[in-house]
């Protein structure tokens, strides 16, 4: 056989690649589409593996809402359909549904302003579970391409490798454990690899208009995160500035910060109309405690970096064994420049350092330590232990010497992390297992490399770089085997890290659904409620309340215009309006819940009320099913009239008298009750209906001769609501018998007895009083009032920040409250009052939205403009 045909190649030992001497291309274009797609597919596929082997929706018949995915995100994604379709009473501003009406424009940009959640409209009402689904694996996907196209970027290297890197940092602990359930942060871990692009565009000074739009784009899908991303953008762009021999000047890296600033100010800039709204919503919304950081054990830390591993207090680290262990090789592999080895082991060191600081945990946080999971950041630590271990691998297998120290540190990791109560009975046998594939990877691909490398023989060339020449082919059976290892080591390497992923996501959900609270599937319950509600809708003449069906944000799956809230930015206004009136709540505070009370509704104009009563247990495995009937009763407008000189009421702060002090007149007897051990008594009208208010109580209470009631008051983040217990008999005797689970905390008046001819009355009242038309739109309110009102006409909505008002042809200003609720003063001449919701900050944000723009115009022009000289 004649010799193959000689060339000559000159190796970068910057990049760590070999490049035709003459100056060709090193033909990297086929491996930057090759990774990203086969990153993508590989992790679609373990995703979708490790929700089978869990029985899980959508390849089982066992729910995945668990915590807040059941009770905001899924619902959140449910109105974001309506809405998109044009089916919601409210507009991009205002949520009618929720919260008595809600600034919807902060929501969006908290929950569904991603890019991927447009794909909700592509699936029916009653398979959202599987659109909400298909958007997070859609996430997560694109977050493995973005990483593995960086990888490749970074520096040249095998495609394989850095399609499995790309899964293994999209498939990481972070994702099953945290990302999955809060998909909305997941936007986050596509924006970091994307982030990381911008810099390397900065660095080189390329694409400065692509680069603030990319930025524009992350900050918009979730701010949140977004800013984490940021931080380790930069972080990745110092490392590259201080390693790079393209920017090794004091000047070129000067200028390389500069170009990222103005592009990441642009961005921001770009995305302000939007994340101003969501942060002044913040601002305004009910606070929940402060929280004091607490360090995670560092035996905790250390066996977040195993498979299977879970919890909310300790930064979930789990890269895949494989991965983990090229990154631990990364300070001994010698085929790496000593400054990059440096650069990239002192920035992984110091970032995991930085979890456990609080100052740091500050920063990463934006100055404020989160309720919930401490470690939100962790995604950008799993980032950079990839990079780091491609870096090692690009170059090739690394020496013996870096495997063992690196198996060596992967040792010792697991074995301090041993006693950790974070380590799973699936952990260290799903170890075991990958280490021994990995090794096995290892073997098979040193072996390739040596068979490889027997066709180059170094020479030097004439100015003194490292060169190679290629030798004359070796015969097939050699050839063959020489192609055929790597390939059988990239398919162990694979195997290794896919087996752990697998795994890991599987055991994750399991114990995440033993552990936490859930909500069942969307179902037949959800289906019927959704009919009746819409069935009886009559707003605005009058709301209608669905009423409890399982989950929570209850109005946003099936319709209708409740109490029911829950929201990140559920507003302090609304939050403490409803709970002096006897509503309660979740979340401390954020999460509002509907009160069945004929005052209350009364109050907010509620003429439709839902209830429902399961048909059988409500099971993680099922769909809930349940019977639903259906109430109206006759109640106030939403716009009535307050007379000018307020009458008098129940003194006190109980919500029995404030519910009287903003319906205007007494419909309750407060009796003092008597408590004697377990037991409260007290005597009322005869027919009335006991009330027992008691937001602090868990137990039940049960009036003699009734069922007992349940309630469920843990403070601070459980607020109970009041509940009716039954009817006073014609003794007028009233006794309540308390089952409480620990200590008994009651108000001053726990007990109102409800006059229903009373409150009959006050509803004829104002009713009479009230507007005599009601028109809506998105986000504004048209009342027609009888002529000569005079007094206050109150919209019967939350006095959030943002209404606007004016009587008559006056000019709006900013609403008045009355007793929390939305007011506007009458003189007596107006015959018309409107309302109108803006989020605040649009204004701000717009002008910044529109100056950023001017900007980067400017920044495109200046740089056509020296791109033609």
């Amino acid at each position: 056989m004649p010799p193959a045909a000689e060339a000559v190649y000159v190796e970068d030992p910057e990049r760590g690649t070999v490049r035709d001497e003459h100056g060709g291309a090193e033909r990297r274009r086929g491996a930057v589409l090759r990774a990203p797609a086969a990153a993508a597919l590989l992790t679609a596929a373990l995703l979708c593996l490790a929700t089978r082997l869990s029985r899980t929706y959508p390849f089982g018949p066992v729910t995945r809402n668990i915590v807040d995915l059941g009770q905001q995100y899924l619902p959140y994604h449910a109105y974001w359909r309506a809405f998109l379709l044009g089916e919601t009473h409210g507009d991009a501003f205002l949520n009618w549904n929720s919260g008595f009406g809600a600034n919807f424009l902060g929501d969006i940009g908290t929950y569904l302003s991603s890019p991927f959640d447009l794909l909700v409209v592509f699936f029916p009402a009653d398979r959202v579970e599987l659109a909400l689904y298909v958007v997070t694996a859609a996430k997560i996907t694109t977050a493995a391409a973005a990483m593995a196209l960086l990888l490749l970027r970074l520096r040249p290297g095998p495609w394989p490798v850095a399609a499995v890197l790309g899964t293994a940092y999209a498939l990481s602990g972070w994702t099953f454990d945290f990302g999955a359930t809060v998909p909305m942060w997941l936007d986050g871990l596509v924006a970091f690899p994307l982030l990381c692009l911008v810099g390397e565009w900065a660095r080189t000074g390329r694409r400065p208009v692509l680069g603030p739009l990319v930025v524009a784009l992350a900050w918009i899908a979730n701010f949140y995160t977004a800013y984490m991303a940021t931080l380790g953008a930069a972080v990745v762009l110092v490392v590259r500035l201080l390693t790079s021999e393209e920017t090794a000047g004091a000047r070129q890296r000067l200028a390389g910060v500069l170009r990222a600033a103005r592009g990441v100010l642009i961005g921001i800039g770009l995305a302000a109309p939007l994340v101003v709204v969501v942060f002044l919503a913040t601002k305004v919304a009910d606070p929940t405690p402060e929280t004091t950081f607490a360090p995670a054990p560092w035996t905790d830390v250390l066996a977040r970096f195993l498979p299977a591993t879970a919890s909310v207090d300790s930064p979930a680290l789990f890269i895949g064994t494989p991965a983990l262990a090229l990154a631990l090789t990364l300070p001994f592999n010698r085929a790496v420049a000593p400054r990059v080895r440096a650069g990239w082991t002192a920035a992984i060191v110091l970032v995991t350092l930085s979890l456990q600081w609080e100052p740091t945990h500050l920063l990463w946080h934006a100055g404020a330590s989160p309720n919930g999971i401490p470690y939100r950041q962790t995604f950008v630590l799993c980032g950079l232990l990839l990079i780091g271990a491609w870096f090692s691998a690009a170059p090739g297998v690394p020496r013996p010497t870096a495997l063992l120290a690196g198996v060596a540190l992967l040792g010792a990791l697991a074995w301090a992390a041993r006693g950790s109560v974070d380590i799973d009975r699936w952990t260290f046998p799903a170890f075991g297992a990958a280490v021994l594939l990995a090794l096995a990877a290892v073997l098979m691909a040193l072996a390739g490399e040596r068979r490889r490398h027997a066709r180059v023989a170094p020479a030097p060339d004439g100015d003194g770089q490292a060169t190679a020449r290629v030798l004359p082919a070796p015969d097939g059976d050699r050839r063959l085997t020489a192609r055929v290892l790597p390939v059988l080591a990239v398919i162990l390497l694979v195997a290794a890290q896919a087996g752990e992923a697998a795994v890991t996501g599987k055991r994750i959900e399991e114990q995440q659904r033993s552990e936490v609270s859930w909500s069942p599937r969307i179902g037949p319950w959800h289906a019927t409620a959704a009919a009746e509600t819409a069935r009886a809708d009559a707003w605005p003449d009058h709301r209608t309340d669905p009423g409890e069906v399982p989950g929570g944000n209850d109005v946003l799956l099936v319709g209708g215009q409740g109490a029911e809230y829950y929201s990140s930015l559920t507003s302090d206004v609304t939050s403490r309006t409803l709970a002096a009136l006897g509503f309660g709540y979740y979340a401390k505070g954020r999460h509002p819940v509907s009160l069945d009370n004929p005052v209350a509704d009364a109050l907010f104009s509620i003429g439709t009320r839902l209830r429902s009563q399961p048909t059988e247990p409500v099971r993680q495995d099922a769909v809930p099913r349940a019977t639903v009937t259906v109430t109206v009763t006759p109640v106030p407008p939403l716009v009535t009239v307050r007379p000018p000189k307020r009458p008098a009421t129940h003194p006190g702060d109980s919500a029995f008298a404030r519910q009287e002090r903003l319906l205007g007149t007494d419909v309750y007897e407060l009796p003092a009750p008597r408590r004697t051990g377990r037991t409260l008594t007290a005597r009322c009208p005869a027919g009335s209906q006991v009330w027992f208010w008691a937001p602090e109580y868990k137990g039940a209470a049960a009036l003699a001769g009734e069922r007992p009631v349940e309630f469920d008051g843990r403070p601070p983040a459980v607020r109970a609501p009041m509940q009716a217990l039954g009817t006073v008999p014609d003794s007028g005797a009233v006794r309540i018998d308390l089952e409480p689970e620990g200590k008994v905390r009651l108000p001053r008046e726990p007990v109102g007895c409800l006059v229903r001819a009373r409150l009959d009355t006050a509803v004829r009242q104002l009713t009479a009083t009230g507007a005599t038309r009601v028109r809506t739109t998105g986000h504004t309110v048209t009342a027609e009032l009888p002529p000569g009102s005079t007094g206050t006409a109150v919209l019967a909505v939350p006095r959030i920040s943002g209404w606007r008002c004016a009587a008559g042809d006056a000019e709006p200003r900013p609403a008045r409250a009355y007793q929390g609720l939305v007011a506007v003063p009458l003189d007596g001449r107006a015959t018309r009052v409107g309302c109108s919701f803006r989020p605040p900050g649009l204004k701000l944000g717009g002008a910044a939205g529109a100056a950023a723009l001017l900007a980067l115009a400017a920044t495109g022009f200046l740089h056509r403009r020296r791109a033609g000289r």
